[in-house]
């Protein structure tokens, strides 16, 4: 089909302008024509037999909190409505563009990135794809670039990811999520949460779609491999990971821990006395705390009245850690880093739970405290792989039918190629448990 781009383009815009569908939630702004421009291009090239750069014509949303030359950076907050448009395009969005992507639009987040559950009270919270009329939590922050590949909006959609961002709303929609190694891909034009945590990744219907868009992303060769199951090696993490687990997500895991074994993959249970230390990281907000109250400080003084409150109270924890504090927390961090290493045999595999429990519905969440226990739930198992400075992608797990559930996948810094043909051997094992027929 000579335009089958512009096609999926108009298909797409169409599902965006729904007033039936997701859309006005899940994108703040629209690139109609740019996207369209795209398109028309690959298409052209395509009927020319011209080779084509990695992402032509491909559908690709990105979190609003990615510059864009000539716009205002919301971040999802609506306290930086008056800042100066940005004078140039986040590296991350030039890599996207120069490798023939069609941007379609700029998805929706938790204000400042700063939250696991998705919600936005200034510009409205997309709908999980899952049981859609129980109104559920979208997971986040990256809650409207998971929306935008569920409802057809995107093919792929680059988020953020300082504590889950990319790997909680993936899980919690059924569809795949990266935190690659932070180093790896810049994070030039992105506004920041905190420079300890924060990462760049890609997110899409499945793990190969995943790791085109990452080779983009990183500026490197596509390294993706096809790996036999009976050559991988994983541990299960069996402390901290599973504690509060749902019924729900612990069947679902226990039947995927059954179908890799069956499908040669050797598991075997492991205990990380490393992560019972972990939340000592996490004593006043931690490094994210600090490093993002550093950021917001002075716009907190100036507009915090702007804010969503829960957002801007987990920010102001961070003026209680003081220099001595952050010092110290940075010297733990490295040695919490070098245990796990230790503790997993030099940087091995470790499989668990993306998040143990499914999405809960919004309206369980009014309280402030059943927010916060929700939060932290959502956030505890993979903030694992940003405060020990892994790699880390989840893959669904669940059955057909059945809520979505995430398995995630963790290996040590720099292995993000070695992750992902890992990843894609499992969820061949794994997909077929949710196809219908």
């Amino acid at each position: 089909m000579l335009h089958k781009n512009r096609i999926a383009v108009d298909q797409a815009l169409a599902r965006i302008s729904d007033t039936e569908g997701q859309g006005s939630r899940t994108f703040t702004r629209v690139y109609a024509d740019a996207a369209r421009l795209a398109a028309d291009t690959a298409d052209a090239m395509g009927g020319l037999g011209l080779e084509q750069p990695p992402l032509s014509g491909m559908l690709v949303s990105v979190k609003d909190l990615f510059d864009i030359k000539g716009e205002v950076t919301l971040a999802g907050s609506r306290a930086l409505m008056d800042s100066t448009p940005a004078d140039q395009d986040a590296e991350v969005v030039r890599r996207l563009r120069c490798a023939g992507a069609a941007i379609i639009g700029k998805t929706n987040m938790t204000e400042f990135a700063f939250s696991g559950l998705g919600l936005n009270p200034h510009y409205g919270t997309p709908l999980n794809s899952w049981d859609r009329a129980g109104a559920r939590i979208p997971g986040g922050s990256s809650s409207g670039a998971a929306i935008s590949i569920t409802d057809g909006m995107a093919q792929a959609a680059i988020g953020t990811d300082t504590g889950g961002s990319c790997r909680i709303p993936a899980a919690l929609n059924g569809i795949v999520g990266m935190k690659p190694s932070a180093q790896s891909v810049p994070m030039a034009g992105a506004f920041p949460l905190s420079y300890s945590y924060d990462s760049i990744g890609p997110m899409a219907a499945d793990v190969e779609m995943c790791a085109r868009v990452y080779a983009v992303l990183c500026n490197g060769p596509y390294l993706l491999e096809r790996i036999d199951p009976c050559s991988i090696t994983l541990d299960i993490v069996g402390n901290y990971v599973l504690d509060g687990m749902d019924a729900t997500v612990g069947r679902a895991y226990e039947s995927a821990l059954q179908r890799l074994s069956r499908a040669g993959v050797a598991v075997r249970e492991l205990t990380l006395p490393v992560l019972d230390e972990l939340p000592s990281l996490f004593t006043n907000g931690g490094l994210v705390a600090a490093e993002a109250y550093q950021r917001h400080r002075e716009l907190l003084e100036a507009r915090e009245a702007e804010y969503d409150p829960r957002v801007s109270s987990r920010i102001r924890r961070g003026a209680a850690i003081s220099s001595a504090d952050y010092i110290d927390l940075k010297q733990l961090r490295h040695r919490l880093m070098e245990e796990w290493f230790s503790q997993t045999r030099g940087g091995q595999m470790v499989l668990m739970p993306t998040v143990p429990v499914v999405a809960p519905k919004i309206s369980d969440l009014n309280d402030d405290e059943a927010y916060q226990k929700a939060n932290l739930l959502m956030l505890r198992n993979p903030t694992i792989a940003n405060a020990l400075n892994g790699c880390s992608v989840s893959i669904p797990c669940h059955d057909f039918g059945e809520a979505p559930v995430g398995l995630m996948l963790m290996g040590a810094n720099g292995n993000d190629w070695r992750l992902l043909s890992i990843a894609q051997a499992l969820e061949e094992i794994l997909k077929a448990c949710r196809s219908p027929h």
